[in-house]
């Protein structure tokens, strides 16, 4: 019995001292999945399919994305999962979220496409993050 308790006991103290081991970067959009940093290194970016969808959107394209993620290899960053709104665009030295969003139904997503209740394509909707 004290087996079974001790196994989630751990893998719940291995939560708490986990090390967010995040970093961001800063550089320029230049095309889908690559970023520019202002030392002029290019930078391949890869996440999930959600965050790829962000990535390659073409509006998005010459602007400045700070990811926030890790390098998985020399070269190669991991923006994190779009769930936890790990990419922003920097307009006039402020961060502001990527986010879309559907006029006719005021449905706001975190990914470009078509509203999934009209099926019109969603806008661009770049906001300041809310505060905790």
């Amino acid at each position: 019995m004290h087996r079974r308790l001790f196994i989630p006991a751990l893998a719940a103290a291995a939560k708490l001292f986990a090390v967010d081991r995040s970093e961001s970067i800063r550089g320029k959009l230049a095309e889908p999945f690559t970023l520019v940093t202002p030392d002029g290194r290019r930078i391949h970016l890869t996440g999930d399919a959600s965050t790829a969808g962000v990535v390659k959107d073409a509006r998005l394209m010459g602007n400045e994305l700070e990811a926030v993620g890790t390098f998985s290899a020399p070269g190669e960053f991991e923006i994190g999962p779009i769930h936890t709104k790990s990419m922003y665009i920097i307009k006039a030295g402020k961060r502001l979220f990527i986010t879309y969003w559907c006029e006719v139904c005021s449905i706001r997503t975190y990914t470009p496409g078509t509203c999934w209740c009209c099926q019109e394509e969603t806008e661009l909707d770049l906001r300041e993050p809310e505060e905790k």
